[in-house]
């Protein structure tokens, strides 16, 4: 790479010294370098899966209009993801006037510092260069933040020691806006800040003027702003004061995976299953499945407050809990491989309650009555994909002769086909998960418990914590072939 000039001089007799190139605003460099991606057909957002004919669109077009916008959604959309990935639409380097705090254009320099420094230098100016990432700035939004730390401050120290008076710019300590300029700047949460705040936000972004302790300090600053935001907050009712929603150009809605194959390939990609590990993992299908159709019942779940929203975290930390649980159990039963059953999602409890907000109705029922629910639901949905049209009476039919069976969590895998290998039909029915006779005993014993639970989802066989699984609902004998009365089911404690 060849060296990059040093001083104003050579920086314009370089390439960069082009007059279109530094006239260049932010906004227009976005827009240019998007152009040449889309011709390209680059990926813009890699990794962010769902959004290619939804939201990605909207933010394209907003660019292309060099708008300021907003992502409007719940938790767990990838809103930040998406903002801190626009920094691949910069340009790799860009110069500025080495030591200024806001990284001014050498050749259009807006503070008072930058333009005495030129006129006394001249191409001798040395000229510093900024990377990508250095160009984004994000900030929390928290109703604590002052203008202090959004615009800046008078510092008295900086006008003790240069002699200056207080109302001059060259006391300015600025705040996290002006060190934005020339680049992307970021607030998550943007109703969380103070009404004076965001007043002074739509004046910057409006007039580029803002006060100061009094002193009307005049920045011209060149910046492209992006935020998010919660809906609820995001209204008229809302905390977002009206002249500030007003001047952001677009408004752009996120939302959770629409599909089971695209909340999948999110979980996949970001869970953490390619673990080091003395044994090897091996995840059945089913089992992703369960996990991430629990997440879309929790979001339909009447019980569950729409507007936290169940955020796609749920799921990857539940599969990520679900591989730990069987890995542990493989560790100490001495097995060479961990394979995940429905029990291990039980014991992935504690990654379900925590992310679930409930409604009145659910705080009564309790968070842990709640999640054993959307799991034993979620099985059910996944269990119907599998074997609808399968006949599983032969299976039914064993448990109302009188068999049960408890499937204990730190059995071993070899000791559990035996124990399942005595329901009659229940291994010869894994065959419709895939399964052939020469699998491990840990795939096929957690494919026979998935059958098992799904039965139980449908309530064909009953289960609970003393004696495990047995037989559902079914007539009782009477004498002289009366008409027999159903027992009532027992329910999963």
């Amino acid at each position: 790479m060849p060296e990059l000039p040093s001083t104003l001089g050579t920086l314009k007799s370089s390439k960069f010294g082009d007059q279109q190139m530094h006239q260049r605003t932010v906004k227009s460099e976005l827009r240019e370098n998007l152009i040449c991606k889309l011709q390209r057909g680059d990926d813009l957002f890699p990794g962010v899966v769902g959004y290619e004919d939804t939201v990605v669109p909207q933010i394209v077009n907003a660019i292309l209009s060099r708008h300021n916008f907003i992502l409007l959604g719940l938790r767990g959309q990838a809103k930040t993801r998406i903002i801190r990935m626009l920094t691949a639409l910069l340009d790799e380097r860009l110069p500025y006037v080495a030591g200024c705090e806001i990284r001014d254009n050498p050749f259009h320099p807006i503070c008072r510092r930058c333009r005495d420094l030129i006129a006394v230098k001249g191409d001798q100016t040395p000229i510093a260069w900024l990377g990508r990432e250095e160009r984004y700035v994000e900030k929390l939004a928290t109703p604590d933040v002052t203008i202090a730390d959004m615009i800046g401050d008078i510092d008295p120290i900086k006008a003790a020691r240069g002699g200056h008076e207080l109302s001059s710019e060259l006391t300015v300590h600025y705040g996290l806006l002006p060190r934005a300029n020339r680049g992307i700047f970021a607030i998550n949460e943007l109703p969380d800040l103070a009404g004076k705040i965001q007043v002074g936000l739509f004046n910057i972004m409006q007039e580029g003027d803002v006060q100061i302790k009094g002193y009307p300090v005049r920045l011209p600053l060149d910046i492209m702003l992006v935020f998010t935001a919660n809906p609820e907050d995001y209204t008229a009712r809302g905390k977002i004061i009206t002249p500030l929603k007003d001047r952001i150009g677009s408004e752009i809605r996120t939302h959770y995976p629409l599909t089971v194959d695209q909340g999948l390939a999110i979980t996949k990609q970001e869970s953490w299953t390619e673990r080091p590990s003395p044994i090897r993992q091996e995840v059945p299908s089913y089992i992703r499945e369960v996990v991430e159709q629990l997440a879309f019942l929790a979001r339909e779940d009447k019980r569950v407050d729409k507007r936290s929203g169940v955020s796609q975290r749920l799921p990857i930390s539940v599969l990520e809990n679900v591989i730990s649980n069987a890995e542990r159990r493989a560790l100490k039963a001495g097995e060479d491989i961990a394979v995940p059953r429905v029990l291990d999602i039980y014991a992935a409890l504690p990654s379900i309650t925590g992310k679930l907000e409930l409604e009145y109705e659910g705080e009564l029922k309790g968070g842990d009555n709640i999640a054993r629910e959307l799991i034993r639901m979620a099985v059910g949905k996944v269990y119907t994909n599998y074997f609808e049209g399968v006949n599983v009476s032969q299976i039914v039919q064993w448990f109302e002769l009188g068999g049960s069976l408890k499937l204990e969590d730190a059995a071993g895998s070899s000791a559990m086909v035996k124990q399942l290998s005595k329901i009659q039909g229940l291994m010869e029915k894994t065959g419709a998960l895939g399964l052939g006779a020469s699998e491990p005993d840990a795939v096929r014993t957690s494919a026979a418990e998935f059958i098992l639970e799904g039965l139980y989802a449908h309530r064909r066989i009953s289960r609970n914590e003393e004696v495990g699984f047995t037989a559902g609902e079914r007539k009782r004998e009477t004498p002289e072939g009366g008409e027999g009365r159903r027992p009532p089911r027992r329910q999963f404690n």
